[in-house]
């Protein structure tokens, strides 16, 4: 479970690392990574968005209980002040939970490598 102050939950904090992060597709997920830039940015966070495209509110969760748990143990990796949010496609819905894996790290990975952010 991610602790309440490494979650993105504003719809403002989705929007600004939508459009001024960077983003890497792999598999079934869209990552979009951006820094903030104020002083108090402590520590990473992270949201995701599961659309309903994805399946029933059902499907939706387990994939969201999914992300959620990939990310956990990622984000004391993260920089300080790195928001990333994680876009679920449609086949997120299908995949196994170790592809799902190894497409977010991919895309991370991706990320990571050019750092003009």
């Amino acid at each position: 479970m991610l602790p309440a102050e490494s979650r993105i939950r504003r719809g403002a904090d989705f929007a600004n690392v939508m459009k001024t992060g960077r983003r890497a597709r792999r598999g079934a997920v869209v990552v979009h990574l951006a820094t903030r830039d104020d002083e108090t940015a402590r520590g990473a966070r992270a949201g995701f968005i599961v659309s309903k495209a994805v399946g029933p509110a059902v499907t939706r969760n387990k994939v969201k209980r999914r992300l959620r748990h990939l990310a956990a143990p990622r984000l004391a990796g993260w920089p300080n002040g790195t928001d990333v949010v994680v876009r679920a496609l449609p086949a997120a819905a299908t995949i196994s939970f170790q592809r799902l894996s190894r497409d977010v790290d991919e895309a991370l990975a991706i990320l990571s490598r050019s750092r003009r952010c």
